[in-house]
């Protein structure tokens, strides 16, 4: 069983990194295998609807970084995607992936486990939390949710850290998830 986890931040190391890494970490203490990708540096757009990917499951026209991700998302049984809020939303990286993702691979991802993760300074992480969940709704991925919303507050590196409830929020979504993918696969 493998998780993967998505930093959809373009910032290295930031906060909604630490937090995606910190609900891998508990799914690893569960025995499950874990990677992290970091979005960061990554060329990636959203949907041009172009309809090449209706002809041709599961391929896109667009010739970015985003297909070596969405490899590995397919190959995943839990997928968790983290976001900062950028003007009270999630990051156009993440969009894009997402928006991709989804059209080129439908159905794909039905029966798998995840959630999201948004983190901010201040105030749109509801908002940008519902928006990635309704990628996860659509896509037919099973969401065991956790003690509160999975959201953090911080804003200089490191400063999420100091979020002790978004913290222990992210590490029981982790252990859900994990004790959800062990039932689904038992």
């Amino acid at each position: 069983m493998k998780a993967l986890g998505i930093s959809g931040s373009p910032r290295k190391q930031g906060n909604t990194e630490i937090m995606v890494d910190h609900c891998l970490k508990a799914m690893a203490e569960e025995g499950i295998e874990t990677e992290l990708i970091s979005l960061a540096g990554l060329n990636i757009t959203g949907c041009k609807n172009c309809g090449y990917c209706s002809e041709h499951p599961g391929e896109c026209a667009t010739k970015d970084d985003a297909q070596p991700v969405i490899e590995k998302m397919k190959e995943a049984d839990a997928i968790i995607v983290g976001s900062p809020v950028f003007y009270g939303s999630a990051t156009a990286l993440v969009k894009g992936l997402m928006e991709r993702a989804g059209y080129s691979n439908r159905g794909k991802f039905a029966g798998k486990v995840g959630g999201p993760i948004a983190v901010a300074r201040r105030g749109g992480q509801n908002f940008t939390f519902m928006e990635l969940m309704y990628w996860f709704h659509i896509n037919r991925i099973i969401n065991p949710g956790s003690t509160y919303w999975n959201i953090g507050f911080g804003h200089g590196k490191g400063e999420v850290t100091k979020d002790e409830e978004g913290m222990n929020t992210v590490w029981n979504f982790g252990k859900n998830l994990a004790e959800l993918l062990k039932k689904i696969k038992a």
